[in-house]
């Protein structure tokens, strides 16, 4: 990246030669013979004809050519937004999570809050109240009284704000006004960016905040030689605070954080340079000044995101089972405080999975004898974890006979237990599960489990089998430091942990065969501290509980309930965090639409955002071919030609003499970009989607815009030894032209799916079907 645009002084006979021998290329003017008298007057009035000239000003080209990208890019992305006027796709999540602020009820999801968060905003400056929860794709919006255009003015707002910022990008790496209009118009006419920015969807305010993330770097590079100036620490805050929006929108955000990361460590390693001639004390204070702004600054941004959020979410909701007790005890209205009793022996409970929410579950259908891959199993009764209530995940709770087992600790009751005449259960308890309707005791054995040949098969013994007692044991293990004497259902979280075999009951969503009925596995666990491992009590039955509360106890209202914070808010903050990494990682389950990073350059696959028979109507996220193509050609090239330029030089040819640090500063960043934002989706075990790949593919097209502005432009000024402002060849506007013009061509004959305006008939909407991987509804 540079201050200003190249203006080669050097002509091309100073490229391609060999270092170390001379490049003298000057004439013998001795041996020429002058020229003719008339040439010389010929030469005269073209002298004077250029002098009566206008300079060229490049600046008004760029503001004009600023207006009409923008409003294009606006045009696109707003026109016929409110059709259709049903929930498409995601806006089933986003559209959710929006009402759930504006109802201030507590939800969980793996997205920071800030997309979130100005969804609700938008929403409340219209005067929605929150009360439609987008439950279903198609549900009626118009029915229902929702605000859904100006939701997803929105994210349509941003999506077409991408582009001026990607012209201002362009520009300021110091491209021609021609390059700059053609990078951008390339963005306006992506079909996969529009339908991603009409909808009521995150991945446009990503996009925006990402691109902001490195417009504000490339400035603040720009003022490298005016350091600690007003406008040197404005861009670089600017940064900070950019990719701290970037990242409150998604986690991906952290991508961009890396590409500026990486870019920050070798403007260090040039500034430690001791040509450069700064003092360490001096490099410090460079140092200093890029971790305030690059790293406290959006820490601190990005915890104030959190901070609303919490601030805002003070009613129990939806996302209260995922959260500790702790976390769920300072919600209005929560169960652990409203609908919690303590457990007494006897009762008849059903057990929850925190990670999941399934319940432990048993039925009377046996294990298969043989496995598919040939293991063998005891044929045992099935134990399973069920995301539905059902009369068979209901368990008895029963302490330990001393007879059986003299081991056990000594009881001694409680006044209030011998007033009540009731055994209430204890954290560290010994006790037993047994099955409600098949009347058998939850056991462990060493025997592989069906999924996880490294767990222990769980499985139920009849009750009154007491030669394996022992193995029917069950400690009650905390999670959490609790002072209570007591075992309480909702707020308790536990492991439930095998007397004999020391494994933890253990759940995940990994899915049964059909003789399991594709119910969740349930297996015995040797490492303990798993998050897998933990459970709650959901609901209790005995003859002193009546609606949750036990004769005796105060009857609290959720209403009136006070609202106790019991954590501070990094607590809160740090809990959130790491839930939120964990259940992002664990999406694996399959879906029909998703995708491979390796396919996602070429357009191998798209995603059905909705549809409607009548019309032959659908809503399909499909990148312009020709566009997506054409960028990923570009990259790759540039890639070749940096290699093809490395070994070059090491034999001694040197191609692009002065124009190589734009070469490798501004295009080489930008690849970088592309390839932080591209390959980390590699080494990634959930499942993907091609939206992943929008950020990627806008930076793949700046690199395919300033290759071709490099071959182009700055070549061909070397070669027509221009020393003024680069101005295009005809060559390249025309190539430039082109493309565009087959852009929009693309972007008209894909629309009907952009837009959702259907076709006319099946032969038509079979048209559009070029790869037989995109699998359109209808065709």
């Amino acid at each position: 990246m540079e201050d200003d645009t190249i203006s080669p002084s050097s002509t091309l006979s100073t490229l391609r030669h060999r270092k170390g021998h001379s490049t003298d290329t000057s004439l013998d003017t001795s041996t020429t013979p002058p020229p003719p008298q008339q040439d010389d007057e010929d030469q005269d009035e073209q002298d004077t004809k250029k002098q009566q000239r206008p300079p060229y000003n490049p600046q008004r080209g760029f503001d004009a050519m600023l207006l009409l990208v923008t409003f294009m890019a606006f045009f696109t992305r707003c026109w016929n937004i409110g059709d259709p006027a049903q929930v498409v796709f995601d806006e089933v999540h986003f559209g959710k999570f929006a009402s759930y602020y504006l109802r201030r009820e507590y939800y969980f999801d793996v997205h920071p809050p800030l997309g979130k968060l100005l969804l609700a905003a938008v929403g409340y400056a219209v005067g929605y109240d929150g009360h439609f929860l987008f439950d279903h794709i198609g549900d009626d919006y118009i029915e229902h009284g929702v605000p859904y255009v100006a939701l997803r003015l929105l994210p349509a707002t941003c999506g077409a704000l991408i582009v001026p910022v990607v012209f201002l990008i362009l520009k300021e790496l110091g491209l021609s006004v021609a390059g700059a209009t053609f990078g951008a118009f390339l963005i306006i006419l992506d079909n996969s960016l529009i339908t991603q920015s009409r909808l009521i969807l995150l991945d446009s305010m990503l996009t925006l905040f990402c691109v902001c993330s490195i417009y504000a770097w490339i400035r603040f590079y720009k003022k490298r030689h005016v350091p600690f100036s007003f406008e040197w620490y404005f861009w670089l805050s600017m940064t900070g605070i950019a990719l701290a929006c970037t990242t409150g929108v998604k986690m991906v955000g952290l991508f961009t954080v890396a590409a500026v990361g990486i870019a920050v460590l070798f403007d260090l390693w040039n500034l430690l340079d001791y040509r450069r001639g700064l003092s360490l004390r001096e490099f410090a204070r460079h140092f200093s000044a890029r971790a305030l702004c690059l790293i406290f600054l959006p820490l601190v941004v990005y915890l104030a995101f959190f901070y609303v959020h919490f601030a805002i979410l003070v009613k129990s909701g939806p996302g209260d089972a995922f959260m500790s007790p702790a976390f769920q005890d300072g919600l209005l209205g929560s169960e652990m405080n409203t609908n919690s009793s303590a457990i007494p022996f006897f009762s008849n409970i059903t057990i929850r999975h925190r990670e999941t929410t399934a319940y432990l579950h048993s039925h009377p259908e046996k294990y298969p004898l043989r496995y598919d891959d040939g293991r063998i199993s005891t044929q045992g009764q099935q134990v399973t974890g069920y995301p539905h209530r059902d009369l068979n995940n209901h368990w008895t709770i029963e302490p330990v006979d001393p007879a059986l087992y003299p081991s056990a600790a000594p009881y001694t009751p409680t006044d209030q237990e011998t007033e009540r005449n009731v055994r209430y259960v204890r954290p560290n308890d010994l006790v037993r599960l047994r099955h409600a309707r098949t009347n058998s005791h939850l056991i462990t054995h060493d025997v592989a489990s069906p999924l996880t040949p490294t767990h222990m098969e769980m499985t139920t013994i009849p009750a009154n089998d007491t030669n394996r007692y022992n193995e029917t044991l069950w400690k009650i293990q905390l999670v959490a430091d609790d002072s209570s004497d007591k075992l309480w259902s909702k707020r308790a979280h536990f492991r439930l942990v095998n007397a004999i075999h020391n494994v933890a009951v253990h759940c995940h969503k990994g899915q049964l065969p059909d003789w399991g009925f594709g119910q969740q596995e349930v297996n015995g666990n040797k490492a303990l501290k798993e998050a897998n491992n933990v459970w709650w009590i959901d609901q209790v039955e005995h003859a002193r509980i009546i609606n949750g509360t036990e004769i005796g106890e105060p009857i609290i209202d959720p209403k009136t309930q006070p609202q106790k914070p019991t954590l501070p808010f990094l607590s809160k903050f740090v809990e959130l965090q790491s839930l939120m990494f964990a259940h992002n990682a664990g999406l694996t389950k399959p879906h029909p639409y998703s995708s491979t990073p390796i396919t996602w350059p070429f357009v191998l696959r798209g995603i059905s955002f909705w549809e409607r028979k009548a019309g032959l109507r659908q809503i399909y996220l499909l990148g312009n071919p020709l566009i997506w193509w054409l960028s990923i050609t570009g990259t790759v090239m540039y890639a070749a030609m940096w290699i093809m330029d490395r070994i070059l030089l090491r034999r001694g040819i040197d191609d692009f003499g002065p124009i190589r640090t734009w070469w490798d500063n501004a295009i080489g960043f930008l690849f970088v970009t592309w390839l932080t934002h591209y390959l980390p989706f590699f080494l990634m075990g959930r499942m993907l989607f091609l939206h992943h790949y929008l950020p990627s593919f806008i930076f793949s097209v700046l690199v395919l815009v300033c290759t071709l502005e490099f071959c182009f432009v700055r070549v061909w000024s070397l070669s027509q030894r221009k020393k003024s402002v680069l101005r295009p060849s005809r060559t390249y506007v025309m190539l430039t032209s082109l493309i565009v013009v087959g852009a929009a061509w693309g972007y008209w004959y894909f629309a009907p799916l952009t837009y959702g305006i259907g076709f006319e008939s099946v032969p038509s909407l079979q048209s559009r079907k070029w790869l037989s991987s995109w699998d359109l509804q209808h065709a």
